[in-house]
């Protein structure tokens, strides 16, 4: 998995934090699959088409919190994940 610090792109434009569709008991071959970027700032209370229940998972830039609801429409269980 890259490291907090390692989420940017070629460009240089902040990356908040990415989900990964594969996972795996063995670390080196975690954060495979679908790549979702979360860009700073982001607000959004329900999942792309396609990735309800896909993120297996995450890592989360340095400075930033992500928090995930486990029902639709940011209802259910909340969870915050930070660097």
């Amino acid at each position: 998995c890259p490291t907090a610090a390692d989420l940017r792109p070629t460009n240089g434009t902040r990356v908040c934090a990415q989900l990964y569709t594969d996972n795996s008991p063995y670390y080196d071959q975690c954060c495979a699959g679908d790549v979702l970027v979360v860009p700073p700032g982001s607000d959004v209370p329900y999942m792309p088409r396609g990735w309800s229940a896909k993120a297996s998972s995450l890592v989360v830039g340095s400075r930033c919190e992500l928090t995930v609801w486990s029902g639709k429409g940011k209802t259910g269980k909340k969870r915050s994940f930070s660097a």
